[in-house]
Parts: structure tokens; C-alpha cells; sequence
């Protein structure tokens, strides 16, 4: 096959001096292959598999389990730093769980793509995340439903919140303001005001698919955010 597009997401030792690794690739979704060598010291293959490095690759294999046969750079590593680094290890792991294998998930890598250049810029990663998140939930068919339950519109004047078997909002004292759903519905997102709202609904869309067991990149940011306050 010829080469394509892709950035690592996840990478451990497989045999003496082998890895296995999942891969976002641009027409083919997430992979894992084995990249013979990318555990050896010294070697091309352990430089070049880094995390938020542009890679072509290709690959042989009918099977879930591929065998690279390629992997250059295509561009500069993003360097990522503090909370922009534990963005990415974010983005990272909920796509290696959430992602089924080689299922064409394009615009995912459009938004993965877009991500790693916001994340150095504090004021841009939120929403590129955000962004980004959105392009999981829709590879995956579950966005949620701006309505109730029962598909009658949302009362902006009323509060809300989600509910994963129906993907639709209940009433709720504690929750979201109908008419800020309305905005997020919209696609609008650059207002700061619906960030904390827009982060909630994601969190909640995508927590029945992330499972029960905690992600490791979560624990992190909520370690340096505990550092922070002392």
C-alpha cells in the first residue's frame, strides 16, 4: 500500500525489541501494527515513533494486527509543554479507546491535526478540544440529541441535564440553561461563556463510551491542577 498520514496515539514494548503501536491514520482510522525495532536503542523507528509526530506510514497485514513496513517524519514534532502536553495525552487516549479499528474517521484526523497547533496557545486549546471531541462523538453516531427524551424542544428557560440512554436532556435544578444548549446545538462555540457548559456536555456524551475504569491523562491534569493551588 502506499504510504499515509498518520500520528502515534499509543506505543509499548512488544517481545525483546519490538512495539506495538496504535496509530491515527487519515484513510484508514486507528490501527495497531507492530513496528519491528521501535523498542531497540538507537534505532530510526524508536526516534521517529514519538507522540504528536507528523509520520507517513504503511502496512501490511489482513488481519487487526498489521506489520509497518514504512514510517518517516513528515514534519516537526509539536512541542508541547504543562497543561498542552496533558491536552494531547488526553486526545490521545480517549482515541485509542473510543476509536474501533480501521474505521475511516477523517475529519477525527482533521481535528486531531488542528489540535496539536492549538495546543501550545492556552486561549486556543479548549476549544480545539472541544472541536475535536465532537469529531469522536460523530464517528461513533453519538451525538447528543438537543431535545428530551421524547424529542420535544428544549424550554431556554429551563435546566437540563444529559441522559446517556436516550443521548437527551432531562430537567434538572442543577443543570444547563436550555438556552445555552440552543448555542451549543449551533455549533457557535468561540463565545467563552459556553465553555465550562460545552466541556460538561462532552464530558457526559462521552463518559458511557470511555467506561468505568479512570483515564491515566485525566489524573494528571487534575494532579497539576491540585500543584497549582497550593
Amino acid at each position: 500500500m502506499s504510504a499515509e498520514p498518520a500520528f502515534l496515539l499509543h506505543r509499548r514494548s512488544y517481545r525483546e525489541t519490538s512495539a506495538l503501536v496504535d496509530l491515527l491514520t487519515l484513510h484508514h482510522g486507528r490501527i495497531r501494527a507492530v513496528a519491528h525495532g521501535g523498542q531497540r536503542p538507537g534505532s530510526k523507528s524508536r526516534q521517529r515513533l514519538q507522540p504528536f509526530t507528523p509520520l507517513f506510514v504503511s502496512w501490511r497485514g489482513e488481519r487487526e494486527l498489521k506489520r509497518l513496513t514504512m514510517m518517516e517524519s513528515r514534519g516537526q514534532t509539536a512541542l508541547l509543554a504543562g497543561e498542552g502536553l496533558l491536552c494531547g495525552l488526553y486526545a490521545n487516549e480517549i482515541a485509542t479507546r473510543l476509536l474501533p479499528l480501521e474505521l475511516a474517521a477523517q475529519d477525527v484526523f482533521a481535528f486531531y491535526s488542528a489540535l496539536l497547533e492549538a495546543l501550545p496557545i492556552p486561549v486556543e486549546r479548549g476549544l480545539a478540544l472541544r472541536r475535536f471531541e465532537w469529531a469522536l462523538l460523530e464517528v461513533l453516531e453519538a451525538t447528543p440529541r438537543f431535545c428530551t427524551p421524547e424529542g420535544r424542544p428544549l424550554d431556554p428557560q429551563a435546566r437540563y441535564r444529559f441522559d446517556a440512554i436516550s443521548r437527551a436532556f432531562l430537567p434538572s435544578e442543577q443543570g444547563i440553561e436550555g438556552r445555552t444548549l440552543r448555542y451549543i446545538e449551533q455549533g457557535d462555540w468561540e463565545s467563552m461563556s459556553l465553555a465550562n457548559a460545552l466541556k460538561g456536555v462532552m464530558r457526559a456524551s462521552l463518559a458511557p463510551h470511555l467506561g468505568t475504569t479512570a483515564l491515566r491523562s485525566r489524573e494528571l491534569m487534575l494532579d497539576l491542577a491540585r500543584r497549582r493551588q497550593r
